[in-house]
């Protein structure tokens, strides 16, 4: 078995990289203890970190008022020989938040950080000190272990202190995986919560409120206020803490099942132009998530990160680019849910890929049934033949992936509310231009519990497993709430995938060896 990475580091920095973090990171001696002073800045929603590769990383932090961000890095938890990294000023510009861009790490190390704050006016002036750790991709074939779910409190089901709260988090921690995919929906911005909700059983839930969370969000501060309102939750800050997220988001990040140029004809929205709720809850979402926005282009959300000769993660963004929902079945569509340039990029990096293991994060399944209203909100669009509106792009997208040799695919998703496995046969299909591959789906975080949805056979895909509620908008305290593992193996570069619960008990397990 290849040795674990995570372990402590048992010198300083890898040879060959300490000096360039050195360099990088600014150097110097470890920070000072705290000014003993009344008043002083204050880390408000604790530590978290975010696309971590092999040699960077980046650090998110919120301050109580404005104040430069420091982070410092070291491989020991007593952060002896740490290295100091100047970060941002924090400004009511970006809501107090701020993010310091990590470069130079060793690859394939855990690493342990602090964030302290230091205040604008009097710089000896300096917060308490909040610690995290994080583990960098490596560059060997080393083991990897990752989590992955999404949505959270949505549905009316939110942060209830004597239930444990998000509890679930507590379970994906207790794996010690090396980063936590969000497959979107992060918030529903959409999803107003009540103080209590009387449940089947007799017993109440009773939900943390905000002002933000009172209402649908519409202004900037009601988006930021939504990001804010999950970051109460005390196993999710830990959670951050101990485990780097890469995020991508879906819908309730804005609105219900939303899609460019939609107007909306809701009377709970004063402002009815989706384009402009989506432009604030972009900038809320880029200001309090740790994603490298800087390192893309526009700062698409679409991207590829690398975990050694193992895996590459590629991370896709369903929402931007989404054709209007409708009937979904276009003779002749060549665009609709990933768009030109993303689905060139897509094509382009997985024929590039010489990683063992190409794992695609979708926000969308590509073979269930998801309606909105009469209309169709995802992929499939349920006539079971030839691929038809924006089946149209995933058809394109897998017969490349066949005739350029693109092997072992592994699709994730979330948003549906179960979980499921689903096996895509071209021998079932009704297009057959690819190589098998597999789907898992799981969710929600904390949210109501839903399914299952149809499965529709323009691809072929064979229900392999699924657990789901039998009453729709089943609460957390029902327990359907769910996410995945993933492991790969750095001797057998088998991959497992583990469907757990929200207690992280194994509902389903399926192991696949690479071809």
């Amino acid at each position: 078995m290849t040795p674990d990475r995570r372990t402590f580091l048992r010198g300083g920095l890898a040879a060959g990289t300490g000096a360039a973090v050195g360099t990088l990171l600014g150097g110097g001696p470890a920070l000072a203890a705290p000014a003993l002073v009344r008043r002083r800045p204050r880390l408000t929603h604790g530590v978290q970190t975010g696309d971590v590769t092999a040699h960077e990383a980046v650090v998110w932090a919120r301050s109580d008022r404005p104040a430069r961000m420091l982070v410092e890095v070291s491989h020991r938890p007593d952060f002896a020989r740490a290295r100091r990294v100047p970060g941002p000023l924090l400004t009511p510009g970006t809501d107090l938040t701020g993010k310091t861009f990590l470069r130079g790490l060793p690859a394939g190390r855990e690493l342990h950080y602090r964030v302290v704050l230091a205040d604008a006016d009097r710089r000896s002036v300096l917060s308490e000190p909040v610690t995290g750790r994080l583990s960098t991709a490596p560059r060997d074939r080393s083991d990897v272990r990752f989590v992955w779910s999404g949505d959270l409190a949505g549905q009316g089901w939110g942060i209830d202190a004597s239930l444990g709260g998000y509890r679930i988090f507590n379970a994906m921690s207790a794996l010690d995986p090396d980063f936590f995919l969000c497959s979107g929906d992060l918030v529903y911005a959409d999803g107003p919560l009540q103080e209590t909700v009387e449940l089947p059983d007799g017993r109440t839930w009773r939900n943390l409120v905000t002002a933000e969370k009172s209402k649908v969000a519409e202004t900037l501060a009601e988006y930021r206020g939504q990001f804010r309102y999950n970051l109460e939750d005390a196993a999710m800050r830990a959670f951050n803490a101990r485990v780097p997220m890469i995020y991508q988001w879906d819908d309730h990040e804005v609105v219900n099942n939303w899609y460019p140029g939609e107007i909306l004809d809701l009377p709970q929205y004063t402002e009815k132009r989706v384009d402009v709720l989506a432009a604030r809850a972009r900038r809320a979402m880029f200001e309090y998530t740790p994603t490298a926005v800087r390192a893309h282009k526009n700062g698409r959300l679409y991207r590829r990160l690398s975990y050694g000769p193992l895996m590459d993660l590629f991370v896709l963004d369903m929402r931007t680019h989404k054709d209007a929902n409708g009937t979904n079945d276009s003779p002749t569509a060549t665009e609709g849910v990933l768009g030109a340039e993303q689905l060139a990029w897509l094509k382009r990096e997985l024929r590039r890929s010489r990683a063992t293991w190409k794992v695609i994060a979708a926000d969308l399944p590509i073979g269930l049934i998801v309606p909105d209203g009469s209309a169709q909100e995802g992929v499939a669009q349920g006539d079971g033949g030839a691929p038809l509106g924006r089946e149209r792009e995933i058809a394109e997208l897998l017969s490349y992936a066949k005739r350029k040799g693109v092997r072992n695919m592994v699709w994730l998703t979330a948003d549906v509310h179960y979980t499921a496995a689903h096996y895509y046969d071209p021998s079932k299909a009704a297009f057959q231009d690819f190589d098998p591959f597999w789907e898992f789906v799981s969710g929600p975080l904390n949210a109501g519990a839903f399914g299952p949805n149809i499965l529709e056979g323009t691809f072929g895909p064979q229900l392999d497993f699924y657990r789901a509620p039998q009453t729709p908008n089943t609460s957390p305290a029902g327990g359907f709430q769910h996410f995945g593992e993933v492991a790969i193996d750095g001797d057998s570069a088998e991959l497992t995938v583990r469907l757990r619960d929200i207690d992280g008990t194994a509902l389903h397990t399926r192991t696949l060896t690479p071809r």
